[in-house]
């Protein structure tokens, strides 16, 4: 079936201000066709198998009465107190245990009908009977303060929910300003041991610099008086020696120039006519004195010499004897 048929059949069913969709085997409610027709205000939809309203049934606000008894409705929409015009309500005969919170909400309620509803108790105590009109309106009033009292409850707990949360929020706030602080507060430690760390191993840096600077200069200095010791020392040495090398040295000329001078007087007295004179005999007898002994002592030169060269000889051959 179409749109336009629907409309059509819907159309067919208005008279008036009010639709009667009763008894027409519905299992939902023709929501859509209904926000056309914004005159009718009146909507029966009894005796059908209708198990809930869909969200959108909410936006009829111009509905005036509705009555859905004998249904298999569960449970109502939670927007329904949106239907601010709504004046009469028919839920006989269903199958509702509670009503939303939104109920409240219906200011323009003057007629209830909650019959043969298992109703949870709270509610069926403010229900009441509804057998007759003036308690179905009593139905209406009391069921209005009771969700009333529900909504203050919920709006109470939701307060109570938020006061919690809110509550939680600035805790878990004030925990993590304490755990930033605490984060803070280490980095800054950590920072600080760094730069101590940094700032010994830069003292200690400086310190064996200075050490090694300092016995640079030690081992310098004792380089230096080692080298002016050895030097003082030279010097010394050099002054003891020189005064001995020197007087040496004089004696050495003085005996080179008294051995040439008796050289010069033996010769003069020998080779010279002057060897008939009395001060030349007793130099001509020494020098023959010292000739002959020189002429002895040859002889004594080479037996040493033969001697010597004997002992070698036996040691060579000794030796010789031992390697074999």
């Amino acid at each position: 079936m179409s749109k336009n048929s629907k409309v059509l059949n819907l159309k067919d069913k208005i008279s008036g201000n009010e639709v009667d969709l009763s008894l027409c085997n519905l299992t939902e409610v023709p929501v859509r066709e209904l926000a056309l027709f914004t005159k009718a205000t009146v909507v029966d939809l009894s005796c059908n198998n209708i198990t809930s309203l869909p969200p959108e049934f909410c936006n009829l606000t111009h509905l005036v009465k509705v009555d859905l008894s004998q249904n298999q409705l569960t449970c109502l929409p939670d927007d329904l107190g949106n239907l601010a015009s709504l004046q009469h309500l028919d839920l006989y005969n269903n199958k509702l245990t509670v009503l939303p919170v939104s109920v409240s909400q219906l200011r323009s309620l003057k007629w209830l009908d909650l019959k043969d509803n298992p109703l949870e108790a709270g509610l069926a105590k403010a229900a009441g009977d509804c057998l007759d009109e003036k308690q179905c309106k009593q139905c209406a009033t009391k069921v209005l303060e009771h969700m009333r009292e529900l909504q203050d409850e919920v709006d109470r707990a939701r307060e109570k929910r938020l006061l919690r949360e809110k509550e939680l929020g600035r805790k878990r706030e004030v925990k993590q300003r304490e755990r930033e602080a605490r984060e803070k507060e280490t980095r800054k430690r950590e920072k600080a041991e760094e730069k101590e760390k940094r700032r010994k191993e830069y003292n200690a840096q400086v310190a064996a610099a200075a050490a090694r600077e300092q016995q640079k200069k030690k081992n310098e200095e004792k380089k230096k008086k080692n080298g002016q010791a050895a030097a003082d020392k030279a010097a010394a040495v050099e002054k003891t020696t020189k005064p001995r090398r020197s007087l040496l040295g004089l004696m050495f000329k003085l005996l080179l120039l008294l051995l040439l001078g008796l050289a010069g007087v033996a010769a003069a007295c020998r080779l010279t006519d002057l060897q008939k004179e009395a001060a030349c005999v007793p130099v001509n007898v020494a020098v023959d004195d010292g000739l002959s002994w020189a002429k002895q002592q040859e002889g004594v030169v080479r037996q040493l010499v033969q001697n010597l060269s004997s002992a070698a000889k036996e040691f060579l051959e000794s030796t010789q004897a031992s390697k074999n």
